[in-house]
């Protein structure tokens, strides 16, 4: 079993700046790829930007140039950097941890979200 934290968001201005960040916890975690994901509208989570295993970094394209993820596996920690806010980030963002069971499976933790809320 494997648990995500995350903290970071809060309220910004437009063109301000946060950084999420979301630690696993749990025995032996052996990490697939991780991810950010955002609510967005009628409850279906968006994919925001996410690290493959290979280390491939993937944005959705109103993240690229303005967010960044980052991850240190090894301390089961991936962040956020969010820059150049604007009001239309506004929401509930989610970090998301897919791990490689025993059986090989992959099975896909997590955060209980962060709220993002961009205002003047």
């Amino acid at each position: 079993q494997v648990q995500l934290v995350e903290s970071g968001g809060g309220l910004v201005q437009p063109g301000g700046s946060l950084r999420l960040s979301c630690v696993a916890s749990g025995r032996d975690i052996s990490t697939n790829a991780v991810a950010w994901y955002r609510e967005a509208s009628g409850n279906q989570r968006e994919s925001v930007a996410g690290i493959a295993k290979d280390g491939t970094t993937t944005y959705s394209d109103s993240a690229k140039g303005r967010f960044t993820i980052s991850a240190d596996i090894m301390k089961n920690t991936m962040y956020l950097q969010m820059n150049d806010l604007k009001p239309e980030d506004t929401d509930i963002y989610y970090c998301a941890w897919a791990v490689t069971q025993d059986t090989g499976s992959i099975r896909l933790y997590w955060g209980q979200g962060t709220q993002v809320t961009v205002s003047s």
